[in-house]
């Protein structure tokens, strides 16, 4: 919560504390700063520059997705999202991954930032 309080101020600051609820938002600009920032975390940056590095890259997306849910329950967000694909159109994909899995019941392990140290970690 401290740190939301962080992001949330953050915002403020450079926008107005609560513009959002007068303004609104458009879905399409949280959704790429949310996509940024957890790109950017995948990545391995935890700290975002943008903030000299204090706040971190999750707190970042938790108060994004705070604003964008905030401005879905009063109802002034624009719904700029590209037109819906076909309810279900998942499943095939889900389908063909379940088979690839079955194929390699022991697949090569993942190589990751901490692989071996957790490796360890939990033996």
């Amino acid at each position: 919560m401290m740190e939301l309080g962080l992001a949330m101020l953050e915002g403020a600051l450079k926008y107005g504390r609560h513009n959002y609820r007068v303004s609104g938002v458009r879905a399409s600009v949280y959704y790429d700063a949310l996509m940024r920032h957890i790109g950017a975390w995948w990545e391995g940056e935890d700290m975002d520059p943008g903030t000299k590095g204090r706040i971190h890259h999750i707190t970042k997306c938790i108060s994004t997705l705070t604003v964008l849910r905030d401005s879905m329950i009063k109802g002034n967000w624009v719904d700029d999202r590209p037109p819906k694909l076909p309810q279900g159109f998942v499943d095939e994909y889900n389908s063909i991954a379940a088979s690839l899995i079955e194929e390699v019941p022991e697949p090569v392990r993942a190589y990751t930032e901490k692989h071996n140290e957790q490796e360890e970690k939990f033996r």
